[in-house]
């Protein structure tokens, strides 16, 4: 270290280190190239000090082609090196053999390393494929075309599924999951887990003109681990300690399918508090009913609770006037109370004076009195909040909006269904903390 800093000092002897650290941090890269080729020299001729390897076919040993050339493109910039590349003199039919490049695990035609593949890809999951190798050669110096980036993404988007339906497949046919470990004061905190749609622009089936968008639901579902913390004001505020998310550009059954794996996977079946919040779309209570019921108390989102009241109340008094407001605002009061049967019990006395209403305002008002029914055991707002749950599914939407909306819904964009849904499985990846994962080795021979 010593002797590169004096290095590093007679090359820039005149000047200021801050303002010239670009080119400090450029000439470090240069001569990390240096170092690792030079390793790599002294690596390949131990290699070669080895006995002869010997044929996989007629188990002969081989013949050496000699010393040739391989080149690889790093996070550093190009790094060369020459080793020995071997052939069967016998005529057996498998190719060249380089067993110093099996040592590194590099492949035949491999021309990028894996780190490098895996920052591109990184970066592709936040901002478009074109600006992710704009940031790479900024960031880097190393040029990649954006054509490349988008490949890797769907060569590794394709494995984080395959992964996945093998998991599925697993549960389905037997009811195991893969062990996942978590801190035991982890699993004794309170679990939510939430459910919504998000609808994303893909790209026109037959029958739609040019240029048309065809607008089609993500559902998406979030399993959080809810710890505490005081604010500086004295205030005790929940806070998230642990979160899955799951996504699926599919049916209510897949999504179903997948939230109840990770849940399986977060020890639902271990937790003594779990939760599931969710507004009143019937296909995610279905959700509930059928793989969570026995594990966690239902939640009817309180906001979109008091939407439905809110309807209710303009199409009986007139949004615009006060007495609507004031009848909304003690409804409100006495459903966070926990009163919901008194706000039932007044709507149905107003509708039985039908002929006074109109039909339209008394259908209004008895879909409303049918969707408060079916939720009165979810709706328990005051038992709720005693208990320290959450009554609102503010965590749902947020994870639609920063999962899905800002990379899949920028201006002008347009998805397949592969390209989405390869990229999609990279985003969740990286927030269930499983990217790494899956580069574990190149991505592709031709890469």
């Amino acid at each position: 270290m010593e002797e590169i800093v004096k290095i590093i000092l007679k090359k820039h002897e005149q000047d200021h280190i801050f303002n010239n650290i670009d080119a400090i941090v450029k000439f470090v890269f240069s001569l990390s190239v240096l170092i690792v080729e030079e390793i790599l020299l002294r690596k390949a001729q131990l290699i070669n000090n080895k006995e002869k390897p010997l044929c996989p076919v007629c188990n002969k040993p081989l013949e050496s082609k000699g010393w040739l050339p391989r080149t690889i493109i790093t996070l550093a910039g190009l790094i060369k090196w020459n080793r020995r590349v071997w052939r069967c003199p016998f005529g057996c039919k498998i190719g060249q053999i380089v067993p110093f490049d099996d040592e590194l695990g590099i492949k035949p035609n491999q021309r990028f390393s894996t780190e490098l593949q895996k920052r591109s890809c990184l970066l592709a999951i936040f901002v478009p494929y074109q600006l992710a190798s704009m940031l790479m050669s900024a960031l880097t110096g190393v040029q990649i075309a954006h054509t490349t980036i988008f490949n890797w993404v769907q060569c590794i988007g394709k494995k984080a599924q395959i992964k996945l339906e093998s998991e599925l497949k697993n549960l389905s046919e037997s009811g195991l999951v893969d062990n996942v470990e978590i801190d035991k004061k982890v699993v004794d905190l309170l679990m939510a887990i939430e459910g919504d749609g998000v609808l994303v622009p893909f790209r026109p089936n037959g029958g739609l003109p040019d240029g048309k968008r065809q607008w089609r639901e993500v559902k998406v579902g979030i399993i959080a681990r809810l710890g505490e913390k005081l604010t500086h004001k004295g205030a005790i505020v929940k806070i998230i300690v642990r979160k899955r998310v799951v996504a699926v550009l599919g049916t209510i059954e897949e999504f179903k399918n997948r939230i109840k794996l990770m849940a399986l996977k977060e020890r639902v079946n271990e937790t003594k508090d779990v939760v599931w919040l969710s507004d009143g779309g019937p296909g995610y209570w279905g959700v509930f009913y059928d793989a969570f019921s026995r594990y966690a108390q239902g939640i009817l989102d309180f906001y979109h609770g008091v939407q439905n009241v809110w309807k209710g109340a303009k199409a009986w008094l007139d949004g615009r006037t006060n007495k609507a407001y004031k009848w909304f605002g003690e409804a409100r009061s006495k459903i966070k109370e926990g009163k919901v049967e008194e706000v039932i019990a007044e709507l149905k006395k107003i509708v039985s004076d039908a002929n006074k209403l109109p039909k339209e305002t008394e259908k209004v008002l008895g879909n409303l009195i049918v969707y408060l029914e079916v939720h009165i055991d979810h709706m328990s707002y005051d038992k709720f909040k005693a208990m320290g749950f959450p009554i609102g599914s503010g965590m749902i939407e947020s994870t639609c909006k920063w999962l899905i909306q800002q990379r899949f819904k920028g201006v002008g964009m347009r998805w397949s269904e592969d390209g989405f849904n390869n990229l999609l499985h990279l985003r969740l990846a990286w927030v269930n903390e499983t990217f790494d994962d899956l580069f574990v080795e190149n991505i592709s021979p031709n890469s």
